[in-house]
């Protein structure tokens, strides 16, 4: 069926039926570009390189419930409801979400207010996952799409503004939003994210126009913040000191790090082989979720490790020169938002598997288990995928709206 006929036959429909095939099953928009062939690519690398390397850290876990594929199986069928919502995102424009951007963003906080009331389930004296096993989703995870959706759509709106040097247009009410977010994923507790989500939000409001001494002003701020955050908590003191010296604790807060170290370091350049290492034996803490990249290095090498980073790189590659080319203020926002998330996600979870960064329990994008963060992170790549197809030809001029 052409495009004409469907708008047709779409055009003759009822209300209600026309609202829905829209939705569910919009007309493809924009163009397939070589920034969309690159970043595609690249997402389908790290995700069968996720499957795999789920696999390979979980099966010793899973068979002590007596079935070598139970974790592995569950990944999967999250990668399959991943792949056509990614697909589905991709191919519309990303300018038709923007009139569905409020309803996302009180979805989100109605989620956030339940999963710290008794509805939410506690696991490791965390609260924060709401639904029954199996089928279990965290609200922090929609939130990493929720908050580059709103601030791009927020910053956009006053752009006019925002561009004369309004600072009001610039921060309200993005900032208060952050802030609503930051307390709720606090209360879980999960610092990590909450850090995360406010690290996004201030990125795109220095892209936007935010003055550079107060980026330094809100740096220096969160660090106080985020230094308040560790010394509240008993666990928090710990991982942070057995980040200074792992040995200070080696049965207990270094343990992790310390096992991630052996890991990485048995490695080598070329790595024990698929289905070799030994961290996985139980040794190593969340091999397939936190520290799956522990599991890389000894299995794949040297060699393992540099492909991720090479495919992360792609990513920040293409992720700028995706926002440079963006026709508009709110694709140029929202790609630098979801492009700075994933990177930052990634860049947390690396940076404290080789001891760079206190052990924070932020998983890998596209490659840690997690159902959640996989599926929103894919959509997310849609995200992207779709300001892609809109991307101008490169020397053209941009039209500033």
């Amino acid at each position: 069926m052409t495009q004409a006929s469907r708008a047709r036959r779409t055009s003759r429909s009822p209300g209600f039926i026309r609202w829905v095939r829209a939705l569910v099953a919009p007309p493809p928009s924009g163009e397939t570009t070589v920034l969309f062939g690159v970043l595609a690519a690249t997402v389908v690398v790290l995700v069968l390189l996720g499957l795999l390397m789920t696999f390979s850290a979980s099966f010793v876990q899973s068979a002590l419930t007596g079935d070598a594929f139970s974790i592995f199986r569950r990944q999967l069928l999250w990668c399959l409801v991943g792949i056509p919502a990614t697909i589905g995102v991709a191919l519309r424009d990303y300018r038709s979400w923007r009139p569905w951007i409020r309803v996302l963003v009180i979805v989100s906080l109605v989620l956030a207010i339940l999963v710290v009331t008794p509805v939410g389930i506690e696991r490791s004296g965390a609260r924060r996952w709401l639904g029954v096993d199996p089928l279990v989703f965290q609200p922090a995870e929609l939130l990493k799409l929720t908050v580059p959706l709103f601030t791009a759509d927020v910053l956009a709106r006053g752009w006019g503004r925002i561009r004369s040097g309004d600072l009001h247009a610039l921060l309200v009410p993005t900032v208060p939003m952050l802030a609503v977010v930051a307390v709720l994923i606090m209360a879980e507790p999960d610092l990590e994210t909450a850090a995360l989500l406010v690290a996004i939000g201030i990125v795109m409001l220095y892209v936007a126009g935010l003055p550079t001494r107060w980026l330094l002003a809100s740096g220096i701020g969160g660090v106080a913040l985020v230094g308040l955050g560790i010394a509240s908590a008993g666990f928090r003191m710990g991982r942070f000191s057995a980040w200074l010296d792992p040995n200070s604790s080696p049965a207990l807060f270094g343990y992790q790090t310390l096992q991630g170290y052996y890991a990485l370091g048995s490695g080598g350049w070329l790595g024990t082989g698929l289905g070799e290492g030994r961290g996985k034996w139980l040794y190593l803490p969340n091999a397939h979720t936190d520290f799956i990249f522990a599991i890389i290095g000894e299995e794949l090498g040297l060699l393992g490790v540099l492909l991720v980073l090479t495919l992360y790189v792609v990513i920040a590659v293409v992720g700028v020169r995706i926002a440079m080319l963006a026709p508009d203020s709110f694709g140029r926002l929202l790609a630098v938002g979801l492009v700075v998330g994933i990177l930052l996600q990634a860049s947390i979870n690396m940076g404290s598997v080789v001891g760079l960064l206190p052990v924070t329990g932020v998983t890998l994008p596209f490659v840690s288990f997690g159902g959640t963060s996989l599926v929103i992170t894919m959509i997310s790549a849609g995200l992207l995928l779709s300001i892609a197809r809109h991307t101008r030809p490169a020397g053209s001029k941009a039209r500033r709206r």
